[in-house]
């Protein structure tokens, strides 16, 4: 049972995701924030494909200590493009709040995903083992979560002066992904049914997409119609 909701789950939320990706993509009619949000959507999608489907593969054929290398690999590339994520999502913030002379801003975000991706590449990390050392599970998002900490102070921030109501819930979802995913990095392997904990920060995720994409419709509607 376990296998068929998480298989079905996972694969909805994936096609979901790289469909609303390509969808802002072809109609957000040139305009760089809403070409950007759909990037962001893409890697969102394509990234955690690496994992998800592995998983899904090991769920329903013999079980996952059978693929431990495929979701090792596949969890480091999700790694890697959650940090693209959001670095796409802080540049979302700088078009769409006209915050584009912040240097010293945007050398700390990159430098984070920097901190975040070399963390990762370490070989310490053990990816390719069954349990990968929870030091370096702690290490690697330190960066990562400085980095959502960030964007969420942003946008909470950003979305108060401009009274942007089609933004006002999006410090809330990354609130929610981070307040999903670290128990899951601490407490995972010792209590596997925190593991479940996967799926709201997923849907968390997929609402960040959805806030990008009902505001792009919005607005490239309402300027049609003008």
């Amino acid at each position: 049972m376990q296998a068929i909701v998480e298989t079905v789950f996972d694969a909805a939320c994936l096609i979901f995701v790289i469909s609303v990706g390509v969808l802002m993509l072809r109609r957000c009619g040139g305009n760089r924030q809403y070409r950007l949000f759909g990037a962001m959507a893409v890697v969102l999608g394509a990234g955690d494909s690496f994992h998800l489907i592995p998983r899904a593969v090991a769920l329903c054929t013999t079980c996952l200590d059978s693929y431990t290398v495929a979701l090792g690999i596949g969890k480091l590339i999700t790694s890697l493009t959650m940090t693209v994520f959001y670095v796409l999502l802080y540049h979302v913030w700088q078009l769409r709040y006209n915050a584009r002379n912040r240097h010293g801003l945007t050398c700390l975000v990159y430098l984070l995903a920097t901190a975040r991706i070399a963390l990762c590449l370490c070989p310490q990390n053990d990816w390719l083992s069954a349990y990968q050392p929870l030091f370096w599970g702690i290490l690697r998002n330190i960066p990562f979560a400085l980095m959502g900490l960030l964007i969420i102070l942003l946008f909470s921030r950003s979305v108060r002066e401009h009274h942007d109501r089609d933004f006002r819930f999006m410090a809330l979802t990354i609130i929610l992904s981070f307040a999903f995913y670290i128990p899951v990095v601490l407490f995972a392997d010792s209590i596997p049914l925190i593991g479940i904990l996967m799926i709201p920060k997923t849907l968390a995720y997929v609402g960040t997409v959805v806030i990008g994409y009902c505001a792009m419709r919005r607005e490239i509607g309402s300027s049609k119609n003008a």
